[in-house]
């Protein structure tokens, strides 16, 4: 092929020597530490499970880039900022991006590897999930006690004509409406759906569905387990209370508040009143009542917190059958939910959850699982490789800037890759703590 001359630049002087530019670097890369994505992604036997998922349709003999190699170039490419498929067209020629795949040539380009998503449908879709509850399973070495399950929805606003686009009031826009299923740090679900539904559509539907998956599933490796569901007001159906109850699996979920509630509670909403006036500051007033909404068949226990600030009330109401006091229930068990949150906000941010820009459904569905698993490995660095560092809680894209983001030379030859890492490169020392904590065995 033939190379341009590309001219030098010359810039303003320092000291009186003479800068002068130009691109004669070699092969230079600004994603050194791509190889530690590669090392998780071994540790975890993530990607070689999830390729297999994927429908082959090409013949045999024809075939120049593997569902392996296309597998990990899109989900390492999420994760080290490549959002768009067209970023693939310079990205697959850089040589460390490469090495991290698994292949020492040219790999698939943008239109390759839609056509690779174009090919994903319902089954494919649930086989990765599965996968990734696998790998929730595998992460554990001994029997956790007990497992809180963190259903919430996100918006996924969309500016084009998606299949099983709607407007969503609430949110003021076009958009999908996909749920998630955390399980403290790490991922379960990634489930796209069109956003004409509320909230909670369909998460009775896949509690259901998932009996196998998730509380079956872990019931089946750990016997004894405490399962616990979690959820804000917009996952109070009455038929998932009542699932929860008949499977012995506890729950804590929001309850939206309405005139008998604050009637109920009333006495203690104006005892917090008078405390905030003759104490300033907040104050809190917990109580428990007995309440059954309308479809309800029995009673449950509805946790209040009668919160009054220098902006006025701030009542709350809870709806749970776990056992405990009600501050430490609401205060302890419930808010912490709210670190899904965060989670959600590095997939939509950081790795591109939202970039769910494809006409077909099942491939913006593939979309979102592959910015999961690029969140996977993340979290999988997290817990392996970064515990007791100063990135132990750290954010992905954090860890991308301080970690994955580092200049580097590559020297390829017949007999070795030789990756040489910028000397002024100032996390020497947590870099190799990552690479050895990560190595095979």
């Amino acid at each position: 092929m033939a190379q341009c001359n590309l001219p030098n630049f010359v810039f303003p002087a320092v000291k009186s020597r003479r800068i002068e530019v130009n691109f004669d670097g070699g092969d230079v890369t600004s994603d050194g530490g791509a190889l530690l994505l590669r090392q998780a992604d071994r540790h975890l036997n993530l990607t070689s499970r999830v390729s297999s998922v994927f429908p082959e349709v090409r013949q045999r003999g024809k075939i120049r880039h593997p569902r392996l190699q296309m597998t990990r170039q899109r989900v390492y490419g999420i994760a080290l900022g490549y959002e768009d498929l067209n970023d693939h067209d310079d990205l697959r020629l850089d040589p460390l991006f490469q090495t991290a795949v698994g292949r020492d040539s040219c790999l698939a380009s943008d239109s390759t590897l839609c056509r690779f998503e174009q090919r994903s449908d319902r089954s494919a879709a649930v086989a990765l999930s599965q996968v990734l509850v696998e790998v929730f399973v595998e992460s554990f070495k001994t029997a956790p006690k007990e497992l809180v399950l963190d259903f919430d929805a996100t918006d996924d606003p969309v500016h084009g004509g998606q299949e099983k686009r709607f407007f969503h009031g609430y949110y003021d826009h076009y958009c999908f409406l996909p749920l998630y299923v955390f399980c403290g740090s790490q991922l379960l679900v990634s489930y796209l759906r069109p956003s004409n539904i509320d909230a909670a559509k369909h998460s009775w539907a896949i509690l259901s569905l998932l009996v196998s998956l998730l509380v079956k599933r872990f019931r089946q490796e750990w016997p004894d387990v405490n399962i616990i569901f979690r959820g804000d007001s917009g996952f109070c159906r009455h038929r998932m209370l009542e699932w929860c109850n008949r499977h012995n699996v506890g729950f804590i979920v929001g309850l939206a508040k309405n005139k008998r509630l604050m009637k109920m509670c009333s006495r203690t909403r104006d005892k917090s009143a008078k405390q905030q006036g003759r104490l300033g500051g907040s104050v809190r007033n917990f109580i428990d009542l007995g309440y059954a909404a309308e479809p309800w068949k029995q009673r449950q226990r509805v946790i209040v917190k009668a919160e009054h600030n220098a902006h006025g009330p701030n009542t709350r109401f809870v709806v749970t059958n776990l056992p405990g006091k009600a501050r430490h229930l609401y205060e302890k068990t419930y808010c912490a939910r709210g670190d899904m949150e965060n989670r959600i906000k590095e997939q939509k941010l950081h790795l591109f959850a939202d970039r769910t820009s494809c006409a077909k459904w099942w491939s913006d569905q593939m979309r979102l699982l592959f910015s999961s698993l690029a969140y996977v490995l993340f979290d999988a660095m997290r817990r392996l490789a970064l515990a007791g560092t100063r990135l132990a809680t750290a954010t992905c894209e954090t860890i991308r800037l301080k970690l994955l983001k580092i200049g580097a030379v590559v020297i390829r030859n017949t007999r070795r890759i030789r990756i040489m890492l910028s000397s002024a490169y100032p996390g020497k020392d947590l870099f190799s703590l990552v690479a050895k904590r990560l190595a095979p065995g």
